[in-house]
This record gives C-alpha cells, structure tokens and sequence, in this order.
C-alpha cells in the first residue's frame, strides 16, 4: 500500500510553494534596480526644489512659522 499522508498538511505545503514562486515571478517582474529608485528620488526631489523655489511669498504668516509674538 502507499503511504498515509495528511491532505491538509499537503494542501497547505502546495499552497506555500505556489506562493513563493509567485512571488519569485514578481520580484522579476516587478523589482525596480537601486539605481531606478534613486533616480525616481533625484527627480521628486528637484521637481519640489523646482516648485519651492516658484513660490510666492506674499509676507503673511501661514502658522508655521513662529512669528516671536505670544
């Protein structure tokens, strides 16, 4: 006769391996190189650098500034 084996433990373990080559497939797919994610930063930031420095200041104070008076 075959050997016993419990369907649950089996089911369970096949549904691990699944996932974890599920998850080897997107880490392909999907995985960006420290590079591009460095290059992403460098552009956010200078498009805030960029944005910042076209800002008005029309001399209010907006609260996030302590202005020295109480």
């Amino acid at each position: 006769m075959g050997e016993v084996i419990n369907l649950n433990k089996a089911r369970k373990r096949k549904a691990r391996e699944d996932a974890a080559t599920q998850a080897a497939q997107n880490r392909v797919r999907f995985s960006r190189t420290k590079e591009q994610k460095q290059l992403d930063t460098a552009v956010s930031e200078e498009a805030r650098r960029r944005l910042d420095a076209l800002k008005r200041d029309d001399g209010r104070n907006d609260g996030r500034e302590d202005s020295g008076e109480n």
